[in-house]
């Protein structure tokens, strides 16, 4: 069993349900899902750029990624229907654990200028959302071998019934939040 789930049973669960007096530890809120997405933008929207989101996504979360397409066209944005305009990630139970283990100790370590999370990056029903300008700061990416630099946002899906918990769930996972 994953370092973090271990924790997250032995120590989590009782901080929890003593905060919130929850009686029950089923209605603790926990990790529903990871989330990661890459957009795709109208300039670079061509095969070979396409694949090498397809490879890094591939190396970051060990699993492969959907093609998201558009619904409908927009021509602001220079968007037909069902082009493709980015690709994301779905990581659930053990590889959600590896995930969230490996971006609280290497990944958010490792961006330039970071001075923890903010609390308001945490929405009304306490998911996390977090950005990244470069992708090269996952261990996984060779900056060597990198051909051109994108961004890339991970979701982290809670049960939580509001901001409280989820930031409390998200304090006690060990995510880095300003104070």
């Amino acid at each position: 069993m994953n370092r973090l789930k271990q924790k997250y049973l032995k120590e989590i669960i009782p901080a929890l349900k003593e905060k919130f007096g929850y009686t029950n530890d089923l209605a603790v809120p926990k990790l529903l899902k990871v989330t990661l997405n890459v957009g795709i933008s109208a300039a670079k929207r061509d095969d070979k750029f396409q694949a090498l989101i397809e490879r890094t996504l591939v190396r970051i979360s060990g699993q492969r990624p959907i093609l998201t397409k558009a619904k409908k066209a927009i021509s602001a944005f220079k968007i037909r229907e069902n082009q493709v305009v980015g690709a994301k990630v779905t990581l659930r139970r053990g590889r959600m654990f590896d995930f969230v283990d490996k971006l609280i100790g290497v990944a958010l370590p490792r961006v330039r200028d970071f001075r923890g999370l903010s609390p308001k990056s945490i929405d009304k029903t306490g998911n996390l959302t977090i950005g990244f300008k470069e992708h090269l700061v996952f261990g996984e990416i060779n900056p060597d071998e990198v051909e051109s630099i994108h961004g890339l946002e991970v979701v982290l899906t809670t049960n939580a019934k509001n901001k409280e918990e989820g930031l409390e769930l998200f304090k006690l996972l060990g995510f880095p939040f300003q104070k």
